[in-house]
Protein backbone atom coordinates (compact mmCIF):
# COMPACT_ATOMS: atom_id res chain seq x y z
CA UNK A 1 0.00 0.00 0.00
CA UNK A 2 1.41 3.58 -0.78
CA UNK A 3 2.07 5.80 1.64
CA UNK A 4 -0.36 9.37 1.84
CA UNK A 5 1.83 12.58 2.46
CA UNK A 6 0.13 15.24 3.53
CA UNK A 7 1.80 18.83 2.92
CA UNK A 8 0.96 21.46 5.88
CA UNK A 9 1.44 25.53 5.10
CA UNK A 10 0.93 28.02 7.49
CA UNK A 11 -0.82 31.15 5.92
CA UNK A 12 -0.97 34.49 7.04
CA UNK A 13 -2.26 37.21 4.85
CA UNK A 14 -0.51 35.07 1.73
CA UNK A 15 -3.08 35.73 -0.64
CA UNK A 16 -0.73 37.42 -2.71
CA UNK A 17 1.31 33.87 -2.98
CA UNK A 18 -1.23 31.33 -2.50
CA UNK A 19 -2.26 30.87 -6.12
CA UNK A 20 1.05 30.48 -7.71
CA UNK A 21 1.66 28.04 -4.44
CA UNK A 22 -0.71 25.98 -5.31
CA UNK A 23 0.07 25.65 -8.33
CA UNK A 24 3.40 24.39 -8.05
CA UNK A 25 2.14 22.10 -5.17
CA UNK A 26 0.10 20.48 -6.79
CA UNK A 27 2.93 20.00 -9.72
CA UNK A 28 4.59 18.19 -7.55
CA UNK A 29 2.04 16.24 -5.77
CA UNK A 30 1.25 14.69 -9.05
CA UNK A 31 4.67 13.54 -10.09
CA UNK A 32 5.30 11.90 -7.01
CA UNK A 33 2.00 9.70 -7.51
CA UNK A 34 3.06 9.49 -11.31
CA UNK A 35 6.04 8.00 -9.70
CA UNK A 36 4.16 5.81 -7.65
CA UNK A 37 5.87 7.05 -4.51
CA UNK A 38 2.49 8.29 -2.87
CA UNK A 39 -0.94 7.84 -2.46
CA UNK A 40 -3.53 9.15 -4.86
CA UNK A 41 -5.04 10.55 -1.57
CA UNK A 42 -2.55 12.51 -0.33
CA UNK A 43 -3.18 16.25 -0.02
CA UNK A 44 -2.24 19.79 0.96
CA UNK A 45 -3.76 21.62 3.20
CA UNK A 46 -3.05 25.18 3.99
CA UNK A 47 -3.50 26.30 7.55
CA UNK A 48 -4.73 30.28 8.30
CA UNK A 49 -3.96 31.42 10.61
CA UNK A 50 -5.98 34.39 11.61
CA UNK A 51 -5.21 36.25 8.07
CA UNK A 52 -6.61 39.88 7.49
CA UNK A 53 -6.60 39.47 3.70
CA UNK A 54 -8.58 37.08 1.31
CA UNK A 55 -6.21 34.16 2.15
CA UNK A 56 -9.05 31.80 3.96
CA UNK A 57 -11.75 32.76 0.92
CA UNK A 58 -8.90 31.74 -1.53
CA UNK A 59 -8.34 28.16 0.52
CA UNK A 60 -12.44 28.06 0.18
CA UNK A 61 -12.01 27.91 -3.86
CA UNK A 62 -9.09 26.11 -3.78
CA UNK A 63 -10.79 22.85 -1.68
CA UNK A 64 -14.08 23.58 -3.63
CA UNK A 65 -12.46 23.33 -7.00
CA UNK A 66 -9.98 20.24 -6.36
CA UNK A 67 -10.20 17.54 -3.35
CA UNK A 68 -6.57 18.12 -3.14
CA UNK A 69 -6.55 20.96 -1.13
CA UNK A 70 -7.90 20.99 2.37
CA UNK A 71 -8.23 23.76 4.39
CA UNK A 72 -7.94 24.10 7.86
CA UNK A 73 -9.04 27.82 9.60
CA UNK A 74 -7.96 28.79 13.18
CA UNK A 75 -10.34 30.79 15.13
CA UNK A 76 -7.97 33.90 16.05
CA UNK A 77 -4.34 34.26 14.99
CA UNK A 78 -2.16 32.44 16.55
CA UNK A 79 1.35 33.07 15.49
CA UNK A 80 3.34 30.55 12.86
CA UNK A 81 4.46 27.76 15.55
CA UNK A 82 0.95 27.34 16.71
CA UNK A 83 -0.69 27.46 13.22
CA UNK A 84 2.05 25.24 12.05
CA UNK A 85 1.50 22.67 15.29
CA UNK A 86 -2.23 23.05 14.15
CA UNK A 87 -1.62 21.57 10.80
CA UNK A 88 0.13 19.11 12.04
CA UNK A 89 -1.78 17.80 15.35
CA UNK A 90 -5.26 17.92 12.66
CA UNK A 91 -3.44 15.68 9.97
CA UNK A 92 -1.69 12.85 12.24
CA UNK A 93 -4.23 10.56 11.96
CA UNK A 94 -4.96 11.22 8.17
CA UNK A 95 -1.48 10.77 6.59
CA UNK A 96 1.69 8.20 7.20
CA UNK A 97 4.03 11.05 6.49
CA UNK A 98 3.96 14.80 6.63
CA UNK A 99 6.00 17.63 5.08
CA UNK A 100 5.83 21.39 6.69
CA UNK A 101 6.71 24.57 4.78
CA UNK A 102 6.18 27.97 4.21
CA UNK A 103 4.10 29.46 1.66
CA UNK A 104 5.97 31.67 -0.18
CA UNK A 105 8.01 28.85 -1.52
CA UNK A 106 11.55 30.06 -0.33
CA UNK A 107 12.31 26.13 0.42
CA UNK A 108 13.27 24.46 -2.61
CA UNK A 109 10.16 21.86 -3.37
CA UNK A 110 12.90 19.35 -5.30
CA UNK A 111 13.99 18.56 -1.70
CA UNK A 112 9.92 16.80 -1.16
CA UNK A 113 11.32 13.92 -3.88
CA UNK A 114 14.55 12.97 -0.98
CA UNK A 115 12.69 13.74 2.07
CA UNK A 116 10.07 10.81 0.73
CA UNK A 117 12.51 8.94 -0.63
CA UNK A 118 14.70 8.94 3.04
CA UNK A 119 11.04 8.12 4.83
CA UNK A 120 10.71 5.27 2.14
CA UNK A 121 13.83 4.03 3.49
CA UNK A 122 12.75 3.76 7.09
CA UNK A 123 13.82 7.93 8.18
CA UNK A 124 11.33 9.24 10.80
CA UNK A 125 12.30 12.46 10.64
CA UNK A 126 13.75 14.39 7.84
CA UNK A 127 14.92 17.98 8.30
CA UNK A 128 15.53 20.43 5.48
CA UNK A 129 18.80 22.37 5.92
CA UNK A 130 19.88 25.01 3.82
CA UNK A 131 23.38 24.14 2.18
CA UNK A 132 24.26 27.67 2.07
CA UNK A 133 23.19 31.75 2.41
CA UNK A 134 25.38 32.93 -0.74
CA UNK A 135 21.78 34.30 -1.74
CA UNK A 136 21.82 36.29 1.74
CA UNK A 137 22.68 39.81 2.42
CA UNK A 138 25.74 39.84 4.19
CA UNK A 139 24.08 41.43 7.42
CA UNK A 140 20.90 38.67 6.50
CA UNK A 141 23.51 36.28 6.58
CA UNK A 142 25.43 38.04 9.81
CA UNK A 143 22.04 37.88 11.89
CA UNK A 144 20.76 34.19 10.68
CA UNK A 145 23.05 32.63 11.54
CA UNK A 146 23.91 34.25 14.52
CA UNK A 147 20.80 32.89 15.48
CA UNK A 148 21.27 29.59 15.53
CA UNK A 149 24.49 29.75 17.19
CA UNK A 150 23.12 32.17 20.17
CA UNK A 151 20.59 28.93 20.13
CA UNK A 152 22.82 26.32 20.43
CA UNK A 153 25.39 28.39 22.79
CA UNK A 154 22.05 29.18 25.28
CA UNK A 155 21.23 25.36 25.80
CA UNK A 156 18.71 25.21 23.03
CA UNK A 157 20.03 23.08 20.45
CA UNK A 158 18.65 22.97 16.98
CA UNK A 159 19.52 21.83 13.81
CA UNK A 160 21.93 24.86 12.19
CA UNK A 161 20.00 26.53 9.47
CA UNK A 162 17.25 24.17 8.94
CA UNK A 163 13.66 26.39 10.01
CA UNK A 164 10.34 24.78 9.50
CA UNK A 165 10.88 22.40 6.49
CA UNK A 166 11.05 19.16 7.74
CA UNK A 167 9.09 15.52 7.44
CA UNK A 168 7.93 14.01 9.95
CA UNK A 169 6.44 10.34 9.99
CA UNK A 170 2.91 9.25 11.45
CA UNK A 171 5.66 7.86 14.51
CA UNK A 172 7.22 11.04 15.24
CA UNK A 173 3.68 12.97 14.91
CA UNK A 174 2.45 10.72 17.92
CA UNK A 175 5.82 11.71 20.07
CA UNK A 176 5.27 15.92 19.21
CA UNK A 177 1.52 15.44 20.58
CA UNK A 178 3.00 14.05 24.02
CA UNK A 179 4.84 17.83 24.34
CA UNK A 180 2.44 19.71 25.56
CA UNK A 181 4.07 23.05 26.57
CA UNK A 182 2.26 26.18 25.91
CA UNK A 183 5.71 28.11 24.86
CA UNK A 184 6.14 26.29 21.78
CA UNK A 185 9.20 26.30 19.77
CA UNK A 186 9.17 23.14 17.16
CA UNK A 187 12.92 23.84 15.40
CA UNK A 188 14.13 22.61 19.22
CA UNK A 189 11.58 20.45 20.22
CA UNK A 190 11.33 18.57 17.30
CA UNK A 191 15.05 16.57 17.86
CA UNK A 192 14.09 15.72 21.36
CA UNK A 193 11.51 13.32 19.51
CA UNK A 194 14.16 11.05 18.74
CA UNK A 195 13.48 8.34 16.19
CA UNK A 196 15.73 8.28 12.98
CA UNK A 197 16.55 11.26 11.64
CA UNK A 198 18.27 12.64 8.42
CA UNK A 199 18.39 15.89 6.76
CA UNK A 200 18.76 17.29 3.13
CA UNK A 201 20.51 20.01 1.87
CA UNK A 202 19.05 22.24 -0.57
CA UNK A 203 19.17 26.12 -2.10
CA UNK A 204 17.01 28.53 -0.81
CA UNK A 205 15.04 30.60 -3.52
CA UNK A 206 13.66 34.45 -3.17
CA UNK A 207 10.26 35.30 -2.10
CA UNK A 208 8.46 35.68 -5.80
CA UNK A 209 5.73 37.83 -3.82
CA UNK A 210 4.51 39.47 -0.66
CA UNK A 211 6.88 40.64 2.30
CA UNK A 212 8.95 38.68 4.86
CA UNK A 213 6.99 37.81 7.81
CA UNK A 214 10.36 37.22 10.06
CA UNK A 215 11.82 40.97 10.27
CA UNK A 216 15.02 41.15 12.21
CA UNK A 217 13.32 42.16 15.64
CA UNK A 218 10.72 39.15 14.73
CA UNK A 219 14.19 36.88 14.77
CA UNK A 220 15.08 38.21 18.03
CA UNK A 221 11.86 37.69 19.95
CA UNK A 222 11.80 34.13 18.38
CA UNK A 223 15.35 33.72 19.50
CA UNK A 224 14.11 34.52 23.27
CA UNK A 225 11.24 32.32 23.22
CA UNK A 226 13.22 29.37 21.55
CA UNK A 227 15.85 29.84 24.75
CA UNK A 228 13.47 30.26 27.53
CA UNK A 229 11.33 27.49 26.27
CA UNK A 230 13.84 25.16 25.66
CA UNK A 231 16.63 26.16 28.60
CA UNK A 232 17.54 27.43 31.87
CA UNK A 233 20.94 28.54 30.88
CA UNK A 234 20.46 32.32 31.23
CA UNK A 235 18.94 31.64 34.82
CA UNK A 236 22.11 29.76 35.23
CA UNK A 237 24.65 32.73 33.83
CA UNK A 238 23.09 35.04 36.05
CA UNK A 239 24.02 32.63 39.01
CA UNK A 240 27.76 32.38 37.96
CA UNK A 241 27.54 36.38 37.00
CA UNK A 242 26.60 37.16 41.09
CA UNK A 243 29.36 34.71 42.17
CA UNK A 244 32.05 36.66 40.27
CA UNK A 245 30.82 40.04 40.85
CA UNK A 246 30.63 38.91 44.28
CA UNK A 247 34.24 37.92 44.21
CA UNK A 248 35.15 41.18 42.59
CA UNK A 249 33.58 43.24 45.48
CA UNK A 250 35.61 40.94 48.05
CA UNK A 251 38.20 41.98 46.23
CA UNK A 252 37.88 45.54 46.06
CA UNK A 253 37.31 45.18 49.68
CA UNK A 254 40.48 43.79 50.24
CA UNK A 255 42.24 46.57 48.21
CA UNK A 256 40.57 48.97 50.40
CA UNK A 257 41.90 47.82 53.78
CA UNK A 258 45.14 47.74 52.59
CA UNK A 259 44.92 51.60 50.94
CA UNK A 260 43.05 52.71 54.32
CA UNK A 261 46.45 50.98 56.47
CA UNK A 262 48.84 52.24 54.02
CA UNK A 263 47.85 55.83 54.33
CA UNK A 264 46.47 56.80 50.56
CA UNK A 265 43.50 58.80 50.00
CA UNK A 266 41.15 57.12 47.73
CA UNK A 267 38.35 59.74 46.05
CA UNK A 268 36.15 57.04 44.95
CA UNK A 269 33.58 59.10 43.48
CA UNK A 270 34.05 58.24 39.94
CA UNK A 271 34.71 54.25 40.98
CA UNK A 272 31.16 54.41 43.35
CA UNK A 273 29.49 56.11 40.65
CA UNK A 274 30.74 53.39 37.84
CA UNK A 275 29.94 50.29 40.46
CA UNK A 276 26.46 51.58 41.04
CA UNK A 277 24.99 51.57 37.44
CA UNK A 278 27.03 48.55 36.76
CA UNK A 279 25.65 46.68 39.68
CA UNK A 280 22.39 48.03 39.15
CA UNK A 281 22.08 47.39 35.36
CA UNK A 282 23.24 43.57 35.95
CA UNK A 283 20.17 43.52 38.74
CA UNK A 284 17.76 44.73 36.43
CA UNK A 285 18.55 42.61 33.63
CA UNK A 286 18.83 39.55 35.97
CA UNK A 287 15.06 40.19 37.12
CA UNK A 288 14.52 40.42 33.70
CA UNK A 289 15.72 37.04 32.47
CA UNK A 290 14.06 35.76 36.01
CA UNK A 291 10.89 37.31 35.46
CA UNK A 292 10.77 35.76 31.53
CA UNK A 293 10.96 32.21 33.19
CA UNK A 294 8.19 33.68 35.73
CA UNK A 295 5.91 34.50 32.97
CA UNK A 296 6.13 30.81 30.82
CA UNK A 297 5.79 29.55 33.99
CA UNK A 298 2.54 31.75 34.26
CA UNK A 299 1.17 31.03 31.05
CA UNK A 300 1.85 27.13 31.23
CA UNK A 301 -0.23 26.71 34.57
CA UNK A 302 -2.99 28.69 33.00
CA UNK A 303 -2.98 25.21 30.27
CA UNK A 304 -4.62 27.90 27.59
CA UNK A 305 -5.37 26.05 24.29
CA UNK A 306 -2.54 26.51 21.91
CA UNK A 307 -4.79 26.99 18.86
CA UNK A 308 -8.64 26.30 18.56
CA UNK A 309 -9.45 25.03 15.05
CA UNK A 310 -12.56 26.46 14.17
CA UNK A 311 -13.15 24.47 10.09
CA UNK A 312 -11.64 21.79 8.77
CA UNK A 313 -11.88 21.57 4.92
CA UNK A 314 -11.37 17.72 3.90
CA UNK A 315 -12.40 15.32 1.58
CA UNK A 316 -15.11 16.37 -0.99
CA UNK A 317 -17.37 18.58 1.92
CA UNK A 318 -16.75 20.98 4.52
CA UNK A 319 -16.24 18.81 7.66
CA UNK A 320 -16.56 21.98 9.83
CA UNK A 321 -15.77 21.01 13.65
CA UNK A 322 -14.40 23.68 16.28
CA UNK A 323 -11.00 21.34 17.78
CA UNK A 324 -8.92 22.65 21.27
CA UNK A 325 -5.46 21.88 21.43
Amino acid sequence: MKHKLYLVIPCYNEEEVLPETAGRLKEKINSLIAKEKISKESRIVFVNDGSKDRTWELIQQLHAQDEMFSGINLSRNRGHQNALLAGLMTVKDHADMVISMDADLQDDINAIDEMVDKYLSGIDIVYGVRSSRAKDTFFKKVTAEGFYRLMNAMGANTVFNHADYRLMSKRALEGLAEFKEVNLFLRGVVPMIGYSFDVVYYERGERFAGESKYPLAKMLSFAIEGITSLSIKPIRMITGLGFVVFLVSICILIYSFIRHFMGATIVGWTTLMVSVWAIGGLILLSLGVVGEYIGKIYLETKARPRFIVESFLHGEGSDAKCEKE
